[in-house]
């Protein structure tokens, strides 16, 4: 059980020390830590700090079912790149994924624009990336994500996340370089059952966990 994502985010940095800097003052330049909005960027706010690496957001954005938006068929990542969970989207037509491609990829763009002030990604290639978010449920999101990565040829891509079904984090595991979970509990239902605070996080809370670490970055630069 984590208190909150801070929490979270915290214990999740402890088990990342691996990747800490060799020098402990400056900048830890070959290492990039990427939150996936919104519930993640608190959790990778915490691992980037303990780190000193980069920070930045990937947006990534779930294909929610026509009928129940919570849940969802598959993914896309603001490069276009696109995951399909084909048995989830076997009763939905063609024409139909393509509108809902088309809305997310506009959600997409006003993530960009309005959480990440419209900048570009930080350079991935021949980095080491950590994927972060506040836990992984399907794991669509993060399969976009990494496909992103890939394309741009991160040289090792880390997943890493508070919690996790087993079979998920299998999944995954296959995809990446590492995966690192704290909780995969016999009986998953959502992420949500780890946390004591769980809410939805604003837009509002993201700018100003990004306002803070542009402050500490600037400090981190003068070091």
């Amino acid at each position: 059980m984590f208190e909150d994502r801070k929490n979270a985010g915290e214990k999740l940095a402890n088990a990342l020390k691996k990747y800490l800097p060799r020098r402990q003052a400056g900048k830890n330049k070959k290492v990039l830590v990427l939150a996936i909005p919104k519930g993640g960027v608190e959790v990778a706010y915490s691992v980037a700090k303990y780190l000193k690496a980069d920070f930045s957001l990937l947006i990534s954005r779930k294909l929610p079912f026509p009928d129940n938006p919570e849940s969802g068929f598959g993914a896309i990542a603001e490069d276009g790149s696109v995951f399909i969970n084909e048995e989830a989207a076997r009763w939905i037509s063609q024409k139909e994924i393509e509108r809902i491609k088309k809305e997310q990829i506009e959600e997409i763009s006003r993530r960009i624009e309005i959480l990440r002030k419209g900048k570009p990604l930080p350079k991935i290639s021949g980095r080491t990336v950590i994927l972060i978010d506040d836990g992984l449920a399907m794991g669509s999101t993060m399969r976009a994500a990494i496909t992103l990565c890939k394309k741009q040829e991160a040289k090792k891509i880390i997943v890493a996340a508070p919690v996790s079904s087993k079979d998920v984090a299998e999944e995954i595991g296959k995809l990446v370089d590492e995966i690192i979970v704290l909780e995969k509990p016999e009986f998953f239902h959502a992420v949500a059952q780890v946390y004591k605070n769980w809410y939805d996080v604003s837009d509002e809370e993201v700018i100003g966990i990004m306002r803070k670490w542009d402050k500490e970055k600037s400090c981190l630069e003068i070091i």
